[in-house]
């Protein structure tokens, strides 16, 4: 079930002149996110408001709906040009905040951090909240050893792949580019190149035929000879086994959003971001390429993890080797 939308209690908000101070809640996940976004706008009104500082001193948990609702809030900060100092962050909070480089964005007051409520030492070495599948380890063994034995594949086929990327379109053999991933980090995704090299400045002029946060077109003139094969066998994806191996990813997961994606998100959507993409899914084995909402896109991520267990891991495996050799699959 999704949670409500309706903002919750008002935040507890203090006054000095022309400075708000707003005390963050103990935890800061979807819920909380949501109200924060709500009453944070109703701020943002108040053209006496000259400062606002944010009081992290009670907060202990947040997740990728909290980091969400922080970054849309920081620039309809900036965009008013209203300065924002954060008080009091304790290392669980300021670790999540380290992932997606808020520690480098934050106006963060070290003169404050004397006055962070007393908290159990073993709660402060805590990771931020997590997904069980984040935790598991059986899981993080299943994928070491899964892409193990995905780049052996990957090293027997490299050498005819690249010959016929050469032969078919001058340019690099591989393909990278900055996706999000766990509690919004971003990292760089590795794949076989099937597009023209210059893909990302044509885009503007290629029909976006999805609706929501993601780029779809059935009929993309970008992508080559060769990469039409690649996707339709998902050969393209081989390299990223590599970002499997180094921990970015999971053979199984979410689908790993670009930058751009993320800017259009709502805070609900941020869900989708408390665990590790993967390279197969719900959305791989469920018409990946005839879905056009990104709604459905969201539905099929929670699901997955409302559902998530090891054996609904296997499952999704077996189901991506019955899509990849069907005659119907096709990449995102």
């Amino acid at each position: 079930m999704a949670p409500s939308t309706k903002p919750i209690t008002p935040l507890v908000t203090s006054r000095l002149n022309n400075t708000l101070l707003v005390q963050l809640p103990s935890k800061l996940t979807v819920v909380e996110a949501v109200s924060f976004r709500h009453y944070f706008q109703q701020y943002l009104e108040d053209s006496s408001i000259e400062k606002i500082i944010l009081d992290f001193g009670h907060t202990t948990i947040i997740d990728s709906s909290g980091i969400g609702s922080l970054i849309t809030n920081i620039k309809s900060a900036k965009a008013k040009n209203i300065p924002l100092t954060v008080w009091s962050v304790n290392p669980q909070v300021k670790l999540a905040f380290s992932l997606v480089g808020l520690d480098q964005i934050l106006n963060i007051d070290p003169n404050t951090e004397a006055i962070i409520p007393t908290v159990n030492r073993k709660l402060q070495q805590r990771p931020p909240l997590t997904h069980p599948s984040v935790r598991s380890r059986v899981k993080r063994t299943i994928d070491i050893v899964g892409a193990i034995l995905g780049l052996a594949v990957t090293a027997a086929l490299f050498v005819p792949i690249a010959i016929a990327i050469k032969l078919d379109s001058p340019g690099p053999i591989l393909f990278s580019q900055t996706r999000c991933g766990w509690m919004g980090r971003r990292f760089r995704i590795w794949k076989f190149r099937s597009m023209v090299t210059n893909a990302e400045a044509l885009k503007s002029a290629i029909p976006n035929q999805a609706s929501g946060a993601f780029f779809k077109n059935d009929h993309d003139p970008r992508i080559t000879r060769v990469g039409r094969f690649l996707r339709k066998t998902s050969l393209d994806e081989f390299p990223q086994f590599w970002n499997i191996l180094i921990g970015d990813m999971s053979l199984i997961g979410t689908r790993p959003p670009t930058p751009d994606e993320i800017e259009q998100y709502e805070i609900l959507n941020w869900q989708r971001l408390d665990v590790r993409p993967g390279l197969s899914g719900e959305w791989q084995v469920n018409g990946r390429s005839k879905i056009r909402n990104f709604e459905d896109v969201i539905k099929l991520d929670l699901r997955y993890q409302e559902n998530w267990s090891l054996s609904y891991d296997f499952q999704l495996i077996l189901k991506t080797f019955i899509v990849v050799f069907n005659k119907d699959s096709g990449a995102v």
